[in-house]
Formats: C-alpha cells, sequence, structure tokens
C-alpha cells in the first residue's frame, strides 16, 4: 500500500524523474475521481428520467432509455474501463434489466433499483474487474493474499464487529432464539461466510469504524460488517435464492463489503454512518452503494495508501 507523495509548488512537467512521475500520477488520479464523480451525477439523472411519479418503470421503457443513454460519454469513461469494454457492460446492465425479478430477499426493491444498483457496480468493475475472481470457496480459503480476521480480532486489530454465518441446526436454532429474546440484540443477518477480506479494506473499514466509534450517539455499538468475501459459485447461489448479487464483483476479489445500516437506526446512528460513507465517497477512498438494510462498500485502488497497514497475520485454516 504504497502511498503518494504530496505535490509542491512546481508543476509535473518541472519535476525530474520519479517525483514528475508522483504528480502526473496525482493529476491524473483526480481526474479519474472528478469523472467517476461525474459517472454519479449521470447515474442520478437518468433514474429520474424513467421512473414515474410511482417509482415504477416497465422492463421494455429501461431497456431503451438505457439503450440510448449509456453511450453518452459521461457514462462512456467509466464503462469503457471495465474488463470487457462498454459495449459488454452495456449487455450486462441490459441483461439485469431483462432478468429482474421481484424477490423479498433482494436489496433491489424495484427494478428502479436494481438499475441503480447495476449501474453503480460499475465503478467496481472499472476498479478491480481486471483480477481474477476466486471461482470455488477453496479458491478464498486458499488466497494468500486474504488476511484472516479471526486472527485481528484475537489481536485486538480490529474495531468493527462481525459474526460468522452459521450453517448447524443447533446454531440456526440459538439465533432464533436470540431474536426472540432481544430482538434488538444484533442485526438480523446471516452472518459472514469467510471472515477474510484484503488489507486495504481491512484497513478502510477500521478507519471508518473508529470515525463512527467518535461520531455516533453514546451508546451505540460497534460498525457492524454482514460479508465479506465471496467466491463466484457462492455468488451465483445467492442469485438464485433472489438476492441482488452481481457479477462481476469487488466482493469476489476480497476489496468490498457490506455494512449493516438499518440497524443502527434504533440508536439514532444510522445517518451518522452514511454521512461518514458518503463523505469518504465524495473524497474519491470508496464507492458507495445504499442496498437498504446493508450498505456496499468497495475500497478505491490506492486509496488508503497513507494509512499504517495491519499487522502481517497468516490466515488460521
Amino acid at each position: 500500500m504504497t502511498g503518494w507523495l504530496l505535490s509542491g509548488e512546481a508543476g509535473a512537467g518541472d519535476l525530474p524523474g520519479q517525483a514528475g512521475e508522483t504528480v502526473r500520477a496525482e493529476l491524473a488520479a483526480a481526474s479519474r475521481q472528478a469523472e467517476v464523480a461525474a459517472y454519479r451525477d449521470a447515474v442520478t439523472s437518468v433514474l429520474a428520467e424513467f421512473t414515474d411519479s410511482d417509482g415504477q418503470i416497465s422492463p421494455e421503457t429501461a431497456e431503451w432509455i438505457l439503450g440510448r443513454r449509456l453511450p453518452d460519454p459521461v457514462f462512456s469513461t467509466v464503462l469503457d474501463r471495465t474488463p470487457a469494454g462498454s459495449a459488454a457492460a452495456v449487455k450486462r446492465i441490459l441483461r439485469e434489466v431483462r432478468d429482474y425479478r421481484h424477490s423479498a430477499r433482494s436489496s433491489a426493491g424495484n427494478l428502479s433499483a436494481m438499475i441503480r444498483i447495476a449501474l453503480l457496480a460499475q465503478i467496481d468493475a472499472m476498479w478491480w474487474g481486471h483480477l481474477p475472481a476466486y471461482e470455488s470457496d477453496a479458491d478464498v480459503l486458499n488466497c494468500p493474499d486474504l488476511h484472516d480476521l479471526d486472527a485481528l480480532r484475537r489481536d485486538g486489530s480490529l474495531r468493527f464487529r462481525y459474526r460468522h454465518q452459521t450453517t448447524r441446526l443447533l446454531g440456526r436454532a440459538f439465533r432464533t432464539a436470540e431474536r426472540l429474546a432481544a430482538p434488538g440484540r444484533a442485526p438480523r443477518t446471516a452472518g459472514l461466510r469467510f471472515a477474510y477480506a484484503r488489507a486495504e479494506l481491512i484497513v478502510t473499514l477500521n478507519v471508518i469504524a473508529a470515525e463512527f466509534a467518535r461520531l455516533a450517539p453514546a451508546g451505540t455499538p460497534a460498525l457492524w460488517v454482514t460479508s465479506l468475501a465471496r467466491s463466484v459459485s457462492h455468488q451465483r447461489h445467492l442469485q438464485e435464492l433472489g438476492y441482488a448479487a452481481l457479477l462481476p464483483s469487488a466482493h469476489c476479489v476480497g476489496y468490498a463489503a457490506d455494512v449493516e445500516m438499518t440497524w443502527f437506526r434504533r440508536f439514532g446512528a444510522d445517518q451518522v454512518l452514511q454521512s461518514i460513507l458518503l463523505e469518504r465517497q465524495d473524497e474519491g477512498e470508496i464507492n458507495v452503494i445504499d442496498e437498504g438494510q446493508a450498505w456496499h462498500v468497495c475500497v478505491r485502488p490506492g486509496a488508503n495508501g497513507d494509512l499504517v497497514k495491519i499487522p502481517e497475520q497468516p490466515k488460521g485454516r
């Protein structure tokens, strides 16, 4: 996680060697950040265009408007940088429109929400889509670039909370009893399938958690992470169950997390967390997607290069 140096008064053309390259990299990064911000504004604009007063839209109308708007340069600046280029990205988005089916499990409560999620997910794809995804659960378990959160938690290196998914009957029964006895004690979430993530993402979540702890009302629990690394096979399984689990996904390369949002309303802290996430998005550090109960967070390449790296830890197997 190498940090960029801060530029001085001289322009990039006036600086020799590595210093000039550093400034040029800073300028290029600022330009890309402005393009991503413009892309997000364009997503808001196109959503406003095809939603009526009831917030509903037919797949045919949505496909027609997207087919007309997505070739615009403001969209192309991002879509062209996705792995297979703009044409393939547009094809994926339109496929999500055609395949959309309402599901109580999905974070996309209607077609408009599905399109918003699909469009904003292209920012993740631009950043990380070139990396090979974890095709199977075994790929996640054996990836040397992922850190074991359980080991970091034991060492006191994490500022956020999570819990593991339980598949055993006894574990599920205990959580059901917990929800009945103390319904607000923990978020209603299945838990992490894999408690693994890239170092850059863990650092970012720690920083967000520390800021949240400082700004949230007294008595608010720590930031709660509901999902981290996933395999492509598990992502497809989630699709089959009715979830809005898109591919490609930054979850499938270890750079995305979902953080609980709805649960924090009971503590009067959800707006605080939203503000923290959106501010860091405005600063170009992360991509955020409001998915209802949880918000999706993807770290930008190089965004936290100036932060202290987490301690090296072998993954527990």
